[in-house]
């Protein structure tokens, strides 16, 4: 008995001599998280296009002039969508 109440009071002094870990160090740190926000753009109307407004039954060269006409209507309206698409793309 007196040999088990020395050996727990020998781990009991053996405990107290080692040192403590020192306290873990306190630090703030900054994260960025990217958050999805709606995109305010106007939004862009579709323009009348110049065949929609040809009467049924027109001659070729008025038809070839209304294509010609739309193309570039097309052209227009499809770089102001790409220029709002762009907008909402940045970061």
């Amino acid at each position: 008995m007196i040999r088990a109440a020395a050996l727990i009071l020998a781990f009991t002094l053996a405990g107290c001599g080692t040192t403590r870990p020192p306290a873990p160090e306190v630090r703030t740190v900054e994260v960025k998280i990217p958050v999805p926000v709606p995109c305010m753009v106007q939004p862009v109307s579709k323009p009348a296009f110049a065949v929609d407004a040809l009467p049924l039954g027109s001659k070729a060269p008025a038809q070839m002039r209304a294509l010609r006409a739309e193309r570039k209507q097309r052209i227009g309206y499809e770089a102001e969508l790409e220029a709002a698409l762009q907008h909402c793309m940045k970061p």
